[in-house]
Parts: C-alpha cells; structure tokens; sequence
C-alpha cells in the first residue's frame, strides 16, 4: 500500500453523508472532492480521525457518533422569540445569525403569526451520521 493519511496531511475525499435510516443529507456527488487537513478541528471530529491510516483510492464506511459530529441535541438551545423579531420574510427552515454571538446560527423550528421557536442546535446535532468515503488525494 502506498502513503497512507497522518496528522496534519491535506486530504481530499470524496462522500455520501447519510442518517442511519439511508437518507442523504450532503454529498460531492457532482461537486469537487472536498479538502481538509487530517487530525485538524476544520470539519468534525470523527471524519477528521477516520481517514487517519486511509491510503489514496481507498474506501470505507464510517459512522460518526453525536459526540464525534455535531453533538448531543440540547433542549436548552431551544428558544421562544414574538415574530415582531424577526426579519421580513423569513420562513420555517431558515438559518438566522445571532448578532451577539459570533458562530451563533438558530433555525426557525416553528412560525406562527406571534411567536417561532428557534434552534441553537446544529440540523444534525444528536444524530448518528454514516459517511461513504474515498480518498481520493493525499499532500
């Protein structure tokens, strides 16, 4: 086997991200491989370890526990907010910043004509994600 993935490599892969019951949530399928460096916190813990030891052209199946991906859900990123203040337009879905926390999104988990519920959480926060993967550079 040629090189194989170490700490600190720049690695291109290419994946099919899917939920435990099959569906799909991202993938490069029609995009260019995606870049990283191994080892590195540039994308989640558990695809960051998992292409350790990999070799160019290899590939696996991952799974990537809520600890090792987006994190356990937590009820108390949950928040209630009147639509008075909310942009115009906004709709169920929609990722808003929090102008005073830098890094903070919340998603509109419910709209109704007085109030939303917004979530801190990430979409896939408190998920068990399956990864195909295939390396498909290693520099």
């Amino acid at each position: 086997m040629g090189r194989q993935v170490k700490d600190g490599d720049k690695v291109e892969i290419l994946y099919i991200g899917k939920l435990e019951n099959g569906e799909v949530f991202d993938s490069t399928d029609g995009r260019e491989p995606f870049g990283f460096v191994a080892g590195s916190h540039e994308v989640i813990p558990g695809m960051s370890k998992a292409v350790l030891g990999m070799g160019e052209g290899e590939k696996k199946e991952i799974h990537i526990s809520p600890e090792e991906g987006y994190g356990e859900y937590r009820e108390e990123l949950l928040g209630k907010v009147p639509t008075d203040y909310l942009p115009e337009n906004v709709k169920l879905g929609d990722p808003l910043a929090d102008a005073d926390h830098e890094n903070q999104v919340y998603w509109v988990k419910e709209l109704n004509d007085d109030h939303a519920i917004l979530d801190g959480n990430h979409p896939l926060a408190g998920k068990t994600l399956v990864f195909d993967i295939e390396i498909v550079s290693i520099s």
